[in-house]
């Protein structure tokens, strides 16, 4: 008989010291699909949606589709955001039956306006309409927070292995793996996690360059062999969370017998503990990545200035100013930047209409503290509604949609600017808009480490910038943590005896 199994997407990493809350309407700007539709949107894409329907495919089981809802980096997700997707996953319960299976996006690290850890809490929802004996099979994000009670609420957890993250078809397809083997009898597995006193780790996870991540999984392969697991993985964790579990952790999945998945587990998370202080990058100030660009940035081989601490992948509001006020000073040419979030900006720019001069008060509106708007005159060069396919190497092929765009030119530098937040980690962020990468000297993101993996093959050059004032910065201590476990490295003193125990 053909097994049904039902798949279902409902991700966010919730930065909790944002002031945006993530309402359903984020998510309608991001991705928010239903029932048939799922197909049509995900289809032939570099995601877990497609990696679970592909496989789905290859076992011959029947998918129903739920819903699927991904919305930037951002605030708590509020009440009715959650109640409408995981609404809706037990409406589709009720009205389909209960499925063979269960497999389930998610991202790991969300937190809502009721529940700390809202993974969780969507789980316990679904096995309410399930009971034990339904499979559930969840992929989450490296830079996830996982919790004790996802760990048991849930009979497969697998992890991304790469960011930038380019792996996330492949991680679907092996949370199915092994949701196949066990509706096949051939495996009871039991999921494990454990994590230490520590906020960051493993280089934040970072594999574009050898470092500690690559280690750790690459000890995480030679456990898995020696000790006979299902899986292992490591998560670098979401730091910029106030939550009790927030930081790094280890995942293992192992049969219920298995005594070697302890003993792998204790070994990862020491492992953790001990490269916690490696990094592979050397942030900088915005001015010193300019002069640098100066001398470094070509065309056909641009430099890559990327804004660390105001990353909307983490939950940056993507209007702070400090770079592009850098850049305006150093009189750059032959430069661009995007996307400054300024929805304000675009309605003047569209008024105004292409080609008009015009001034504006550039970016700095949502939290002026963090870099207040800049005065500047321009040329409104380009006017466009927004959508646009992804063609780099991370969720390829999926659409996105900035809203609203205007591209402004002041003095040498083209400014996109997008009535919705969004990390740069596509070329089509410039091209989509007119803009030619490679006819650039200097290109600004507003990104941390996934624009490695579209834009590194292009760069001459590649500078961060983090002067520890954006809400993603890694200047940990100059954020207000409240629920925090403590002590916790590195805002306190942490003996390797008391990392270690237990």
């Amino acid at each position: 008989m053909t097994k049904r199994v039902l798949i279902a997407g409902f991700k966010h990493e919730t930065n909790t010291f944002s002031k945006l809350p993530t309402d359903i309407d984020a998510y309608r700007k991001r991705a928010l699909h239903f029932g048939g539709d799922i197909r049509a949107a995900y289809t032939g894409t570099n995601t877990e949606i497609a990696g679970f329907l592909d496989t789905c495919e290859k076992y011959g089981w029947e998918p129903v589709l739920s819903v699927v809802a991904d919305a930037t980096p951002s605030g708590r997700v509020t009440r009715e955001a959650f109640e409408t997707v995981s609404g809706h996953i037990l409406e589709t319960i009720d009205k389909e039956g209960v499925p063979d299976a269960i497999l389930l996006q998610l991202h790991g690290a969300m937190v809502t306006q009721d529940h700390d850890d809202g993974e969780s809490a969507l789980l316990s929802l679904i096995r309410g309409k399930t009971g034990r004996d339904v499979p559930i099979g969840v992929t989450h994000d490296l830079h996830a927070n996982v919790t004790d009670l996802t760990a048991e609420l849930c009979d497969v957890l697998v992890s991304y292995r790469t960011y930038p993250h380019i792996d996330m078809h492949e991680t679907a397809a092996r949370c199915t793996e092994l949701v196949a083997r066990m509706l096949g009898g051939e495996i009871d597995p039991v999921v494990t996690v454990l994590r230490g006193p520590q906020l960051d780790g493993v280089d934040h996870g970072r594999t574009t360059a050898p470092g500690p991540m690559r280690d750790i999984l690459a000890l995480a392969d030679q456990l898995t062999r020696e000790h006979d697991l299902l899986s292992a993985s490591v998560n670098a964790g979401f730091p910029w969370a106030d939550v009790d579990y927030a930081g790094p952790s280890v995942i293992v999945v192992a049969g219920r017998d298995n005594r070697g998945a302890g003993i792998a587990a204790d070994a990862l998370r020491a492992e953790l503990w001990r490269t916690r202080e490696v990094m592979t990058i050397a942030p900088v100030s915005a001015r010193q990545a300019v002069a640098e660009a100066r001398e470094t940035g070509r065309l056909g081989a641009p430099f890559i200035i990327a804004d660390f601490a105001d990353n909307p992948g983490g939950g940056g509001y993507g209007d702070a100013t400090g770079l592009l006020r850098a850049m305006i000073a150093a009189e750059l040419e032959d430069a661009a930047l995007s996307a400054l979030y300024d929805p304000e900006s675009v309605a003047a720019c569209a008024a105004a209409g292409e080609g008009a001069d015009i001034e504006l008060q550039l970016g700095g509106k949502l939290e002026p503290s963090l870099g207040a708007p800049i005065a500047a005159r321009g040329q409104v060069i380009g006017l466009h509604d927004g959508a646009f396919k992804l063609e780099g190497p991370m969720s390829t092929g999926l659409a996105l949609d900035l809203g609203p765009v205007a591209v402004f030119r002041t003095g040498g530098i083209d400014v996109v600017l997008a009535s919705n937040r969004a990390q740069n980690y596509d070329r089509q962020f410039f091209a989509a808009f007119g803009i030619d990468p490679l006819k650039k000297r200097i290109l600004a993101l507003k990104s941390a480490q996934h624009f490695r993996a579209d834009y590194a093959p292009i760069a001459s050059g590649i500078a961060v910038v983090d002067e520890g004032g954006g809400i993603t910065s890694h200047n940990f201590a100059a954020l207000d943590y409240k629920h925090l476990r403590r002590p916790i490295w590195p805002l306190d003193d942490v003996s390797d005896a008391e990392a270690l125990q237990g």
